[in-house]
């Protein structure tokens, strides 16, 4: 079945639920300012030159950007649209083309910079060491040949959820965005398990990071206006369940 593009009827209209918890709302692909900020961060050097300066003054070992509170997360869950998963039909990984080079790194590159500590790279930007923790399920890595950078939502689950109807330019964007929290640097094991399924079918053993993982997912489909199924949005309400109390710990990881 497919799904309309919300993005093909322009901007949404009135507050975002999180503008005042996230900062930097107003520069990513939600809007139609946003949509047209991601693409140029992907063509022109100088701001992808910002970006990426910003990535690497975060702490090392650092969590994907943009992650939402708990609060804002269920808020921007209420505001996903719900509809049946579409069809796989004409669905290919090249039709997401990643990753992508930006600033003589490629954008796995840059993940594997960001979220590992003590990550020493050779002249062409490939890492040679360092060690990341995979927070799906606990493992410490020491090479960067077992780490996988996992899109939060998949390739193909976005396609069934809107995806199919996308530009090219806007699906090497949606494989690519280092502006929100959908790329993650986890082991290849926990990435090879997950697949291409939603919560509903597959949440990471580490019981302790479903609250983080259920407010990346959330707000990745919220960003790129992807639908939720009804499975699905049964399943992230169970998963925000363990965040913590309004007014005390989030449960949001921060590492």
């Amino acid at each position: 079945m497919a799904h309309p593009d919300p993005h093909t009827a322009g901007p949404r209209q009135g507050p975002h639920p999180h503008d005042a918890a996230k900062p930097h709302a107003a520069a990513g692909p939600r809007r139609g300012q946003r949509v047209r900020g991601a693409r140029l961060l992907l063509l022109v050097g100088g701001c992808v030159s910002v970006l990426l300066g910003t990535l690497l003054a975060r702490p090392v070992g650092a969590s994907p950007p943009g992650i939402p509170d708990p609060e804002t997360a269920r808020a921007e869950l209420a505001e996903l649209a719900t509809a049946p998963e579409g069809s796989m039909a004409g669905y290919a990984r090249e039709r997401f083309p990643h990753w992508i080079t930006t600033d003589g790194c490629t954008t796995r590159q840059w993940v594997l910079r960001r979220d590992g500590e003590g990550v020493e790279v050779d002249e062409d930007c490939r890492p040679t060491s360092g060690t990341w923790h995979s927070p799906y399920d606990g493992a410490t890595l020491d090479a960067p040949s077992e780490v996988d950078i996992d899109h939060v939502v998949p390739l193909a689950e976005s396609w069934r959820s809107g995806a199919a109807g996308w530009t090219e330019d806007r699906r090497r964007s949606f494989a690519n965005d280092l502006e929100n929290p959908q790329l993650i640097a986890v082991s290849a094991a926990a990435n090879r398990s997950k697949g291409d399924q939603d919560p509903a079918d597959w949440q990471p053993v580490e019981e302790s990071y479903h609250c983080t993982y259920a407010a990346m997912w959330i707000d990745v489909k919220y960003e790129w206006g992807l639908t939720v199924d009804e499975e699905e949005r049964a399943a992230l309400q169970d998963m925000l369940g363990a965040c913590g109390p309004a007014g005390g710990d989030s449960g949001i990881s921060e590492s």
